[in-house]
């Protein structure tokens, strides 16, 4: 029994005087009035400690922003699309309103049964992060598997910039190949510029290193002067952005109609990153999307690895007819390079004199032809002059 009960017990049944009981119970003759009052008007229950929490709160987050919250959590959770506390805010503030802090919007959403509380998780502030000083400095690459509408496994590669996290390519394939990684490479450096490095993991399309050769990926970084970085085997954390991104792009694609053909899921890629790219607030940019970060600064260039002057490279493969095609001033002309280098792949690097065609699997310069706008045929100056031998 709680010393409030036997006080005013002891004091209704005559037995203390409320100033007897104040001195022997170390209890103000005020308050023993009020517990009496308290046991007349509720009986024993009335004695019971009472919350001295107040009855309204100015500071309390208003009921619409409240329902808000939780309509935002379900809304952005169908969409695919990232959607905790801090997301969340984000979007309270597109909407002219004012949110209340991440840690409210948590227990909100807690309290309405959306979050499953996760004690025993690393604390996001343990990890120690590295990050790339400009765009352009360093992009990250890799691959991930996707399934398409009759079960066919596919894969889609995906190159990040690793300053503002800008995805710079998305592209669905049967399998990621050498050919594959080294054309898109070509074609960002046409629409972003040349990286300084670039980070991946080990696999054979970005290195050869553990299977006794250099592929592709790797003859082509030095001609361009750009630092090719390998993550260490068996520890993806070193790729941890581009990893965390897949995780982002999965969410994503499972709540879209699952694609029947690589070109529809190519169509819904296209979609994920113009939305991630420029409509998607992203943590690590403290809110603003990647397409602002990425052209918030210059971009980082290169080591120069031609002094003489900038090649443009085109990545070929050599045809049945021992050729390739190049497009110069606006018109298409014909390399020869050779009937014995038919099926290879290349590279050819252009100056304002010459081109220099280069077999990506030995580094062999199979060919060179000199620059000349008024004829079709640019001829292989490394072979005596006479008559095209064509296929045997």
């Amino acid at each position: 029994m709680s010393k409030h009960r036997v006080v005013v017990l002891k004091i209704v049944a005559n037995q203390l005087s409320v100033t007897e009981a104040a001195a022997q119970y170390g209890i103000s003759r005020r308050h023993l009035h009020r517990l009496l009052a308290r046991y007349r008007a509720e009986g024993l229950d009335g004695l019971e400690p009472r919350s001295r929490r107040p009855l309204s709160n100015a500071k309390a987050t208003p009921e619409q922003v409240r329902d808000r919250i939780v309509q935002l959590r379900a809304e952005l959770s169908a969409q695919g699309a990232d959607c905790g506390p801090v997301t969340i805010a984000w979007h309270l503030q597109q909407e002219q309103i004012s949110p209340p802090s991440t840690s409210t919007i948590r227990r909100i959403l807690t309290t309405a049964g959306m979050i499953t509380p996760q004690p025993r998780k690393r604390p996001r502030s343990s990890y120690i992060r590295f990050e790339a000083a400009l765009p352009n400095e360093c992009w990250q690459s890799d691959f991930t598997h996707w399934w398409l509408a009759d079960g066919r496994d596919v894969e889609i590669l995906n190159w990040l910039d690793d300053h503002s996290r800008y995805l710079l390519g998305c592209t669905a394939h049967a399998r990621v190949t050498g050919d594959s990684v080294v054309s898109e490479f070509l074609r960002l450096i046409e629409a972003y510029g040349t990286p300084a490095s670039t980070l991946t993991d080990n696999g054979v399309v970005y290195t050869a290193r553990f299977v006794g050769g250099t592929n592709a990926f790797e003859y082509l970084l030095p001609l361009l002067g750009v630092k090719q970085k390998n993550g260490h085997p068996n520890h993806p954390q070193t790729q941890g952005k581009i990893e965390r991104f897949h995780q982002t792009l999965k969410r994503w694609l499972a709540q879209q109609p699952r694609a029947r053909t690589i070109g529809e899921l190519q169509a819904q890629l296209d979609r994920f990153a113009e939305y991630y790219n420029e409509h998607r607030p992203h943590r690590a940019n403290n809110q603003h999307t990647p397409g602002d970060t990425y052209r918030a600064t210059p971009p980082a260039t290169p080591a120069p690895a031609n002094p003489e002057g900038r090649y443009r490279i085109r990545y070929d493969r050599v045809d049945k007819t021992g050729r390739i095609t190049l497009r110069h001033a606006g018109r298409l002309h014909h390399l020869l390079v050779g009937a014995a280098h038919r099926g290879k792949r290349v590279l050819a690097l252009v100056d304002t004199t010459q081109v220099t065609v280069v077999h990506l699997d030995t580094g062999e310069i199979l060919a060179t032809n000199t620059i000349n706008p008024a004829t079709n045929y640019w001829r292989n100056t490394q072979k005596e002059p006479g008559r095209w031998p064509g296929p045997s």
